[in-house]
C-alpha cells in the first residue's frame, strides 16, 4: 500500500488554498471582454491560444500533491458549470477561490465550519432568487447578437451569425457548431431532425437517382435496444399495413430475421 502524507487544518488550507490560487489567478485572466488570451504548450501538436476558462483549466496540473488537490477542486466547479451551463465557467472559477479565500480566514477564527457551509447555501438561494428578480430574457436580434458575441471574445461577426440562428430555429431550437473545412463561417438551416445514422438496407431505398429513402406520413416506431425478432413486431407490421401509412424504425440496431423480414415486406411494397 503506498503511503500517505498528511496535512491538518491550517497547514492544510494553506497549501490547498495555494493551489487554488495558481489555478483561479490563471483562468481569471481570461474574464470578460477584456479578457486576455493564454498560450498553453500541450505534449503533441503545436501551442494552443484560448480565451476559454474551462479550457484552461482542465491543462493545469501541479507538482505539489497537496496544492494540485485545491487546483482539481476549481477546476471541477468549472468543469460542472460548463456541463450545466455552457458558459461562465471562468466567473465560477473567480467565485470559488473567494469563497474560500473568505471561508478559510473565518473557519481560522473559529467558526463551526458546518455553519459556514449552511450559510453559504442560504446565501445561494437568496442570491440567485436576487438575480432571477434583476434579469430579463433577449428582446430581439439585436440583443442577441450582443450576448453571441461577449461569448465569442468580441467577435461581431460570430455574434451575428448566433442571432440570425437564433432567429431561424427559435429559442428552444437546436444549434450545433462544427469546424468548417474552409476559411469562411457559415449557416445551414436543416428542417427538421437530422440524424447521423442512414437506412441498414439499399433495399429500403426510395429514390435511387439520389440514394434516399423517403417515407411521407409514416408511423414512427422509437426502439431503446436491439431488434433481432420478429415476434414483437408482427402485430405492429399489421396494423400498419392495414392502415396503408410507412413505418420508420428508430432502433439501437436491428438485424437477423427482422432485418430480413423488413426488405422482403418492401419489396412486397
Amino acid at each position: 500500500m503506498t503511503s500517505k502524507d498528511m496535512l491538518f487544518d491550517r497547514k492544510a488550507r494553506k497549501r490547498i488554498g495555494q493551489g487554488l490560487d495558481v489555478l483561479a489567478d490563471t483562468v481569471k485572466l481570461t474574464l470578460g471582454p477584456r479578457g486576455r488570451n493564454v498560450v498553453i504548450d500541450r505534449s503533441w501538436g503545436g501551442p494552443l491560444i484560448t480565451k476559454d476558462g474551462v479550457t484552461v483549466a482542465k491543462e493545469i496540473d501541479l507538482d505539489d500533491p497537496f496544492e494540485n488537490l485545491g487546483a482539481q477542486m476549481v477546476k471541477e466547479v468549472a468543469s460542472k458549470t460548463s456541463d450545466v451551463a455552457g458558459d461562465g465557467t471562468t466567473t465560477a472559477t473567480v467565485l470559488a477561490q473567494a469563497i474560500y479565500r473568505e471561508g478559510a480566514k473565518l473557519v481560522a477564527a473559529g467558526m463551526d465550519p458546518m455553519e459556514l457551509r449552511r450559510g453559504i447555501d442560504r446565501a445561494v438561494v437568496t442570491v440567485v432568487a436576487a438575480l432571477a428578480a434583476q434579469s430579463r430574457p433577449t428582446r430581439g436580434r439585436d440583443e442577441i447578437a450582443q450576448v453571441g458575441s461577449i461569448s465569442a471574445n468580441g467577435d461581431t461577426t460570430i455574434g451575428a451569425l448566433i442571432a440570425e440562428a437564433m432567429e431561424k430555429v427559435g429559442k428552444e431550437g437546436v444549434v450545433t457548431v462544427e469546424e468548417s473545412k474552409t476559411t469562411e463561417t457559415t449557416l445551414e438551416v436543416v428542417d427538421g431532425i437530422e440524424l447521423d445514422r442512414g437506412y441498414l438496407s439499399p433495399y429500403f431505398v426510395s429514390e435511387p437517382e439520389r440514394m434516399e429513402a423517403v417515407l411521407l406520413d409514416a408511423h414512427v416506431l422509437v426502439v431503446d435496444k436491439k431488434i433481432s425478432s420478429m415476434r414483437d413486431l408482427v402485430p405492429l407490421l399489421e396494423l400498419v399495413v392495414a392502415d396503408g401509412h410507412p413505418l420508420l424504425i428508430m432502433a439501437a440496431d436491428v438485424e437477423g430475421e427482422a432485418l430480413a423480414t423488413l426488405v422482403v415486406n418492401k419489396l412486397r411494397g
